[in-house]
Formats: structure tokens, C-alpha cells, sequence
């Protein structure tokens, strides 16, 4: 079948992985929108009959509602300035049925009118969000992380308010409740990584696993994980996630202190995904078998970069006796202004 009004129906509830899986084959049409077909089932626009992603028919539709390509061009129709554009928020992520959204303006501005001097209307704001994106059904202010466990603080600024959702990237899926466990979109390139540098039957230990991050693509690609996380809702996903990815005889989770946990054999890798992982450097180094390799995270000013983060690895390795060949260095994201989220690689000998 061809033509440019293309859907492929899928059942509701499996809509936001299919939907996943279409945008990364490439044949998700984003320019129209979802549209319900009955009580079960929903039309997801296509370009193309997909080939790899699994769905009930291809149907071509009558009549399409077509989407309007971004947040500015939504609040224009909602009949907002040109200057109230300029202050709407310009980032948010959709993950899963969620979209999780920064306002510049602070937590104050919730109330506040848009044609106010104090901030614009959230709630406008999210509805414009949820016709943008027709996949979602919640969105959420982001308010920041706090606390020993970096536990989120969002509020609801509109749809049905449902944080708990399915995210899906590259094949792996994570089931999250956005109100109590952190997901930053900004390293999704970096997961998918440990998932094609992991190989059958290495031994990894995900020292900061949260809800699966590194451990669940890592596992997927056939590798053997020692993963601990000492948030109980995190840890509480990530057993729930091995399950739901079918790794759950891969995984061995814990949660405990990753100091504290015997790692034996020693891994042949070690991951270190924290911003602090550098004061954990020693016990990672016990659990790392020579020849093994490190990839340790780091938020590195910009003025220290690659010095910083590749002298702690040389200092803890020399009070072990042990060598450093740094493999590769990159920056995943952003951290604040000035501030770089690094990984360092690096085999120990």
C-alpha cells in the first residue's frame, strides 16, 4: 500500500512504544495527528507501511487532521503575541505519555495571567503541548531534583496527570513514575552507546543503575550485570524493568550502597554513572579486573576540561598500583552554564 494519508493501527495501550519504534525507523508522520479509531485501537500517521515495527493493519485515512508544526505555531492559534512566544518555554521532552516541560519563569508563574508580567499560562501552555504532541497525555512542569536519592519535583500542568508511563528508546523500555525517579533525555545517546559497546556474557556492574539506564540496553545486548541502586522507588523499577525487557536472568540487582556489594567475579566493565562517581573510584577499581574497563560520568567545568576527570582516574588507580589508558572522552550534554556532563572511558591494567 502507498500514499501520504498512511496509519497503522495499534492497540491503545501499546501506542507510545509503537510509536518509538516508528520514529526511529523513520516513517512516523509527524505532520498529523494521532487520531482514536474505536474504544481499543488508535491510527498512528505514517509515511509508509513500516517494516520492522509490529502493528495490526495499514489503513489509509479520510479526511486527516494535520498538525501544527511546533509550540509557537500552536499558542499563535490560541492567539498569543509575538513577545508572549518569545517567553514560552522552549524545552520539554516527551517521554513516554508524558511530556516533561522547563519553564524559565519559576514555580511562581503557575497562577499567573498570561498577559501578567509575571510569568505566562501554564495551563495554555500544556494544552498546546498535548495538541503538539498527540501521543502524550500528561504534561509536567519540571521543578528540579533535590535530596540524597535526586528525587524529582514536577506538578501537573495539564491533561489527565498520570506521571507513571512506558518510555521507549532503541529498543528498550522503561517503566518510570516521573513524580518519583529522574529521566534526562540528554543522555539517550549515551545508553544506547553501552548498549552497542556490551557484548555476550561480559561482566558489568552498574554502580548508580537507577531504573535500568545503562543496566537494561547493556543487558539486552547479552551482557551479564550486577546492578545496585539504593532508592527504593528506583530500585523498585528496575527489578520491574529487567522483567519487562526480559532480562531478568541477566540482572542481579541489589539495593545497597554499591561500596558494599562483592562483585565476583571481577567485571570486565564498570559503570559509573553519577556526577560524584569520582568519591566511588576506589571501590570501583576492586571490582574491575585488570585489562577491565571504567567508564566514569562526570559534571566537569568547562576550563577542566579533560584534566580533571582523567587525573582522579590516574590518582585512584596509583594508590592501587595499577595503570590508565584513557579510551575516549566525550560530552554527553549540558549540565548548567559552563558545566560539562563528561564520561571518560579507560581500560586499567
Amino acid at each position: 500500500m502507498t500514499g501520504s494519508d498512511l496509519a497503522a493501527v495499534v492497540r491503545k495501550p501499546e501506542s507510545e512504544a509503537t510509536i518509538a519504534a516508528l520514529r526511529e525507523e523513520g516513517v512516523y508522520d509527524v505532520a498529523r495527528s494521532v487520531r482514536e479509531r474505536d474504544d481499543d485501537t488508535v491510527e498512528l500517521p505514517v509515511t509508509e507501511p513500516p517494516a520492522e515495527t509490529a502493528v495490526l493493519d495499514v489503513v489509509e485515512q479520510v479526511a486527516p487532521e494535520r498538525r501544527l508544526p511546533d509550540l509557537a505555531a500552536h499558542l499563535r492559534e490560541r492567539g498569543w503575541s509575538d513577545d508572549e512566544i518569545e517567553r514560552a518555554p522552549s524545552s520539554w521532552a516527551v517521554i513516554g505519555s508524558v511530556v516533561l516541560v522547563t519553564f524559565e519563569d519559576g514555580p511562581d508563574a503557575e497562577a499567573a495571567d498570561r498577559d501578567g508580567e509575571d510569568g505566562i499560562d501554564r495551563a495554555e501552555v500544556g494544552e498546546a503541548l498535548l495538541d503538539l504532541h498527540g501521543e502524550a497525555d500528561t504534561v509536567l512542569a519540571n521543578e528540579g531534583v533535590s535530596g540524597e536519592h535526586r528525587e524529582p519535583s514536577v506538578s501537573v500542568v495539564a491533561g489527565e496527570g498520570d506521571t507513571e508511563t512506558v518510555h521507549a528508546e532503541h529498543g528498550t523500555r522503561y517503566a518510570l513514575d516521573l513524580a518519583q525517579v529522574m529521566f534526562s533525555p540528554g543522555n539517550k545517546a549515551e545508553r544506547a552507546r553501552m548498549g552497542e559497546i556490551a557484548s555476550p556474557g561480559e561482566r558489568v556492574f552498574d554502580m548508580f543503575a537507577g531504573i535500568g539506564y545503562f543496566t537494561l540496553p547493556m543487558a539486552r545486548a547479552g551482557a551479564e550485570v550486577t546492578a545496585t541502586e539504593r532508592n527504593p522507588e528506583a530500585f523498585r523499577y528496575l527489578v520491574e524493568n529487567a522483567m519487562l525487557n526480559d532480562v531478568a536472568e541477566r540482572v542481579s540487582a541489589f539495593r545497597a550502597d554499591c561500596r558494599e556489594v562483592a562483585v565476583e567475579p571481577e567485571a570486565d566493565r564498570v559503570v559509573m554513572g553519577y556526577y560524584e562517581a569520582h568519591e566511588y573510584l576506589d571501590a570501583a577499581l576492586a571490582a574491575l579486573r585488570p585489562g577491565g574497563t571504567v567508564h566514569l560520568h562526570e559534571a566537569t567545568p568547562e576550563d577542566l576540561l579533560w584534566d580533571r576527570p582523567v587525573s582522579r582516574l590516574r590518582e585512584a588507580a596509583d594508590e592501587r598500583d595499577r595503570e590508565v589508558e584513557v579510551l575516549d572522552r566525550r560530552k554527553v550534554k549540558s549540565h548548567s552554564e559552563g558545566v560539562w556532563h563528561v564520561v571518560v572511558d579507560a581500560r586499567i591494567e
